[in-house]
């Protein structure tokens, strides 16, 4: 069978456009076969395909790229490649006729959030048919509704003549694309006009949606007995509202149900998708579900510091869908503690981890050696062995020496490829010792595959979290250390979160070494996540432009920098009017004055023990607490009283007071510090030298790396947004530069739209109906006060919020009261955001018989807190939620009202 590709797509001179089919549906790197197309003109393409006789294909999917000087410099959108169906019976040669698939505007209608819930819908295989010669029509038209289906229909007799009862009905073989094949022999013109119209199952099919344009062309050539020709046309658009919907954010942790066990678990998210669906909701935001098991702590309970971004958490496992153990004292002392716990205010993250872990300890014992005999186990392990066994041995090696950091384990400093062999055999002592994680895994593997599929089938999107950084004592650094940075920390600049900016912790990308295979670790960790999510929000989406890198010794996140980005040089430095002096603006300013405003009554107690006295008035840091972590180290362990945390402070600020970071990289070269004009050294330039540093400032952190940035984040975006069907969203808050909006509206991603942190700096608050279609409207993120508590953090801001934005006369009224916060969901809720997704404190905030009475309980994080214990729970269970019909009805008046139910 010989198959005949024709496109048209402009190329230049040195540019071949390459056929790239693909084996298994899906365009991974290996897994496609390229074939080179010629052409005459630079703008005509065909390739010749001949297939073997013998060859058992139903379909054969592919996608376009373009090569120059043999490397790919573009490639089509592939989250859905071409298609063709190779069902005519009769068929010796398709004539295939495509255009060139760019991202649609419209891409989100392909995510799985939307093809498998919220316009969820069956696929149909293509019939076969035994035409002598054959026309085939395929168009995409996404925005259908489950309920519809698309036809065809024309001038001919063939397209029933403009009659849309003898229409031709077309099968949608893939994710909204439709597909019709007609006899070629009962066409009586070759010059054919036609149209697609849009039909609903339960409506009489005389209420057709035409496409509104003019009629479409096709001139079918001469065809031989064999021929197959396919025509690949535009889009059909219909003239229908966008879809918008609802939902909610609460972490699994949160949950609380009459059978928890002290914490949220993958059960209570059943339960939680129920109370999505009863109030007309679609989506269920969810915080990170890695397991992040490092010190068995409360620090532990930080569910954006995983050791594994592919393993879940033992945390969130349903004890209820196990079986019971078969020591009845046994299983008797874990119902009662699982009533003692499940009765606190707060999660005790210590007891419940260690609690949890002893029952699946006790339940492996006893059921383990069953469970691991089945094919669902076995699947299982095939799937998911290339991260599982490295993974389970870590865990092993962490539980043997008492800590995850490996640098302090005996052995096994880095994984050993060399011992995946006997961790896969279970005749193999190593494997039985590592055999219990295996286990943990496949169990909540199972339990959430089940909530995920649970979810699809009430038409809710679950939306998932995808941290930008890691554990530096974790898996991932463990097994593949090429990858990760360990000699910076990741963190973020000073915002609203944090006036000294935020250390994570995490190293930092090694993204030259990521891009050598083509962000392969990234692609996986998307994929596996999209085994439990459909939709899921970059936290931190600026880390894929430039990540704010503070070096080792700093404790803050004040003295970072941007990293990648173009630092500075002496000359271009003093080409803005400052006259650059290395020993003054790079080391810390430490003077007389300085000592006296920051220590007042302490200045000579400090002198003596911290500073040493160089010349005249100018001082430096001794050599025992010149850097913030010298610093930490020297009060660790000390009684923190009001003076001890006055001088740790002074000196972290003394550690800071620098004009420039030197580069990381070129020692030569330097950054403005971030915020600088806050710093005694800033205070203490002339007038033209601070105009001099501000121009430099603001040219470098708004300006000057914009492009840089755009082309550095479109390296590694295309492709990892790509890698899955998953709709994606992000976090695009804090200081943004201008290139995150292009690329964002390039990749069709959706923002992040916090009314009271504008992306416009000119105003306020933000015009919630400006908000854009492709964004996630919400009031307050799991960083954030809650509504009622930013409500109260600021009396004059809020009284300006309620006269401006609420367009209320008079005081506002303190605290909020419920009726107010209503007012306040139902203007996001009549955003034009695709999504609007509250915290389920904020919907509670409108019901004055619900809510806490305090506040302040429902903080989930506070950001400027590195050691914060997140410990949240919903203080109502969800049972008592879904039979509260007030609760109920309310949430479903609004969302119904808004156009989201």
């Amino acid at each position: 069978m010989n198959l005949l590709f024709n496109i048209e797509y402009k190329t230049v001179f040195g540019e071949d456009l390459i056929l790239n089919v693909v084996n298994d549906g899906q365009p991974a790197d290996g897994l496609y076969t390229p074939y080179r197309m010629y052409t005459t003109d630079g703008l005509h393409w065909q390739c010749d395909l001949k297939l073997p006789a013998t060859a058992d294909h139903a379909s054969l999917c592919y996608y376009y790229s373009v090569e120059c000087d043999g490397k790919v410099t573009r490639k089509e959108w592939t989250t859905l490649t071409h298609r063709l169906d190779l069902t005519a019976a009769k068929a010796k040669q398709y004539h295939v006729y495509d255009h060139w698939m760019q991202i649609p505007e419209d891409s989100y209608l392909y995510s799985s959030a939307f093809t498998d819930c919220l316009h969820r819908s069956t696929l149909q295989a293509l019939q076969p048919t035994t035409y002598d010669k054959t026309v085939r029509i395929i168009v995409r038209s996404p925005q259908l509704k489950p309920d519809q289906y698309l036809v065809l229909s024309g001038d001919t007799e063939a397209f029933g003549e403009w009659n849309i009862s003898k229409a031709l009905p077309m099968t949608q073989h893939q994710h909204n694309e439709w597909v019709v094949d007609v006899d070629a022999e009962t066409l009586s013109e070759q010059h054919i006009e036609l149209k697609f119209a849009a039909l609903s199952y339960s409506l009489p099919t005389n209420d057709p949606m035409w496409e509104p344009c003019f009629n479409r062309t096709i001139d079918v050539p001469k065809l031989n007995r064999g021929d197959v020709v396919v025509y690949h046309l535009d889009q059909a658009f219909m003239p229908m509202p966008n879809t918008k919907v609802a939902g909610t954010l609460v972490p699994v942790f949160s949950l609380h149900s009459k059978g928890s066990f002290g914490v949220g678990d993958f059960g209570d998210l059943k339960a939680m998708i129920d109370f999505v669906e009863a109030t007309g909701q679609h989506v269920l935001q969810l915080l990170p579900i890695n397991d992040t098991t490092a010190t068995y702590t409360y620090t532990d309970s930080y569910p954006y510091s995983c050791i594994s971004v592919f393993a879940l958490h033992p945390l969130y496992c349903d004890l209820r869908q196990l079986p019971k153990l078969n020591d009845k004292a046994q299983q008797a002392q874990f119902d009662t503690l699982q009533e003692e716990l499940n009765c606190l205010p707060q999660i005790d993250y210590v007891r419940v981890m260690r609690s949890k872990m002893d029952f699946l300890q006790l339940l492996f014992k006893q059921e383990g050696k069953r469970t691991m005999g089945t094919k669902a186990y076995k699947a299982f392990f095939e799937k998911s062995a290339r991260w599982l066994v490295p993974y389970a041995q870590f865990c092993y090696l962490r539980d043997q020496y008492g800590t995850a950091d490996a640098t302090q384990w005996p052995d096994h400093h880095t994984w050993n490829e060399a011992d995946r062999k006997a961790l896969s055999t279970p005749s193999n002592k190593a494997y039985q010792q590592v055999a219990f994680y295996y286990f943990v895994q496949f169990v909540l593997y199972t339990q959430m595959k089940e909530a995920h599929a649970y979810a699809q089938s009430k038409r809710i999107v679950l939306k998932g979290d995808v941290p930008i950084g890691v554990s530096r004592h974790g898996c991932d650094v463990w097994v593949e250390p090429k990858y990760f940075n360990m000699d910076g920390q990741a963190g973020a600049p000073p915002d609203d979160f944090s006036v000294n900016g935020q250390n994570w912790g995490f190293p930092t990308y090694n993204w030259d070494e990521m891009l050598k295979d083509g962000c392969a670790w990234w692609e996986r960790r998307f994929k596996n996540m999209a085994e439990f999510f459909d939709a899921y929000r970059i936290d931190h989406v600026l880390g894929f432009f430039r990540i704010w890198e503070i070096p080792i010794s700093c404790v803050n996140g004040l003295c970072g920098q941007f990293s990648p980005s173009l630092a500075l040089s002496r000359e271009e430095i003093a080409s803005y009017g400052l006259n650059f002096q290395e020993d003054l603006f790079t080391k810390p300013y430490v003077r007389n004055w300085v000592i006296d405003r920051v220590f007042g009554e302490h200045r000579e107690e400090v002198i003596a023990k911290y500073l040493n006295h160089i010349h005249d008035d100018v001082f430096e840091l001794n050599e025992h607490f010149n850097t913030e972590r010298k610093i930490e180290a020297a009060f660790e362990g000390q009684e923190m009283d009001e003076k001890s945390t006055w001088i740790r402070d002074g000196l972290y600020a003394l550690a800071n007071d620098v004009l420039f970071v030197r580069d990381k990289k070129n020692p030569h070269l330097f950054h403005p510090r971030i915020t600088a004009q806050f710093n005694f050294i800033y205070e203490s330039l002339w007038d033209v030298d601070k105009q001099a540093f501000n121009r430099l400032y603001n040219e470098y952190y708004y300006r000057r790396n914009n492009q840089f940035w755009y082309h550095e984040a479109m390296k590694k975006l295309p492709k990892l947004v790509q890698a899955t069907r998953m709709l994606v969203c992000a976090e695009d808050l804090g200081m943004v530069p201008d290139c995150v909006a292009w690329v964002m509206n390039e990749l069709r991603i959706l923002s992040l739209e916090v009314q009271s942190m504008p992306k416009d700096p000119k105003v306020t608050f933000g015009y919630l109906p400006n908000n854009p279609y492709r964004s996630v409207a919400t009031i307050s993120s799991h960083d954030m006060p809650t509504l009622r508590q930013w409500w109260d953090e600021d009396y004059p801001r809020t009284q300006h919020y309620y006269n401006t934005m609420l367009g209320k006369e008079g005081p506002a009224p303190h605290p909020l009261p419920g009726w107010l916060a209503r007012d306040i969901i139902w203007q996001h809720l009549a955003s034009p955001s695709m999504l609007c997704i509250l915290s389920i404190q904020d919907w509670l905030s409108m019901d004055e018989r619900l809510r806490l009475d305090d506040a302040n309980a429902e903080r989930i994080n506070i950001p400027a807190n590195p050691k914060h214990y997140w410990r949240y729970r919903m203080h109502l269970n969800i049972e008592d939620m879904l039979t509260d019909n007030s609760l109920v009805s309310n949430l479903c008046e609004l969302n119904s009202q808004s156009g989201r139910g």
